[in-house]
């Protein structure tokens, strides 16, 4: 047995941590029991977008990290927030600006006078939830500072290696990029990222119960964590663990494959991007319940997590077609695997 895998076995579960006798384990967690709960808190917060709030419990399961893009006001600070809150873990927040540095990301070693040695200042990236605000207003050499830590969870400052903590998400904020001083993400960011989500307006009735319920009180004041890390490593764990049939395979590998040979791009999915797929897919089973990933799975995730990847060819872009719509065509054409 790993010593990750001893360490999740030896806490004892959400539903039983005041048994006294410990007799259940996080390794019998049920996912979708647990997701609900998570889900539950968030949506307390975030009202009236129920799929939004499970496409980044999914990400969180999938152990990824989320972008939600979309014009400013409609809450995507918000949902960055509150499932982070839900979580009892350590929280920071990065403002991303122009002037933000990437040793104020990642940390900074700083000459210590009375040891005569350089002692290593972690920076905003060693906690459990990192929360980027509007990461698309900080320079290109800035945003870059991410890289490494959320594809290997680990940070180098002067070349030493730090080893970041686990669970570990970046939930990032960013504003269209037709919004005034902004900076495009580059192509290696936002592969990095497992899923794209935009927030949109809320609907009539939950915007009414946002004048009524927000007029004196911050509902994020109110929440308080339903899970903590030793239970989110347990999930992620659990998840991993999910059947995936051959066939079920070689339909992502297909779809990833098609988004490369489509002539609306001229840059198509990464192998990343099947593997984070994948993940995603299962984390939506064990979500829904199922010990198995099906075919719809993969479908339901494919637009968040392929989308954002993708750049249309110039013929494309003039004919205003876009990524979501490309990826749509993607999943006709390609067969669906049929069981017997």
């Amino acid at each position: 047995m790993s010593e990750r895998t001893a360490e999740l076995a030896s806490v004892p579960a959400a539903a039983d941590r005041d048994r006294p006798d410990g007799s259940e384990d996080l390794a019998q967690v049920d996912v979708a029991t647990e997701g609900a709960r998570i889900a539950a808190a968030v949506g307390r917060v975030v009202q009236g977008k129920p799929d939004v709030v499970r496409l980044a419990l999914a990400v969180l399961l999938a152990e990824g990290h989320l972008l939600i893009e979309d014009v400013p006001g409609v809450g995507k600070t918000t949902l960055a927030k509150a499932l982070a809150r839900s979580i009892d873990g350590s929280v920071r927040r990065i403002q991303f600006t122009p002037d933000l540095l990437p040793s104020d990301v990642t940390g900074v070693a700083v000459y210590d006078q009375e040891s005569r040695a350089f002692e290593f200042k972690p920076g905003a990236v060693f906690a459990n939830m990192v929360v980027a605000d509007e990461i698309n207003r900080a320079s290109p050499k800035t945003q870059s500072a991410l890289l490494e830590c959320m594809e290997e969870r680990q940070v180098t400052v002067d070349g030493v290696t730090y080893e970041l903590a686990r669970p570990f998400m970046v939930l990032a904020t960013q504003n269209p990029l037709e919004m005034e001083g902004t900076y495009p993400l580059p192509e290696a960011q936002r592969d990095r990222f497992t899923a794209r989500v935009s927030m949109g307006y809320p609907d009539r009735d939950a915007e009414l119960a946002m004048l009524d319920e927000r007029a004196t009180t911050d509902p994020l004041t109110g929440l308080t964590p339903v899970a903590d890390a030793a239970m989110v490593r347990a999930l992620v764990a659990a998840v991993a663990r999910l059947h995936v049939a051959e066939p079920l395979r070689r339909y992502v590998v297909s779809l990833v494959e098609a988004t490369r040979h489509s002539p609306d791009l001229r840059l198509g999915a990464s192998p990343r991007a099947g593997l984070q797929l994948l993940r995603a897919a299962r984390a939506a089973a064990a979500l829904a319940g199922r010990d198995h990933v099906l075919p719809d799975d993969v479908q339901a995730m494919a637009g968040p997590v392929l989308a954002h990847r993708l750049l249309l060819s110039p013929e494309a872009a003039l004919a205003r077609r876009d990524a979501h719509r490309v990826v749509a065509d993607v999943l006709t054409a390609v067969p669906v695997p049929r069981g017997r």
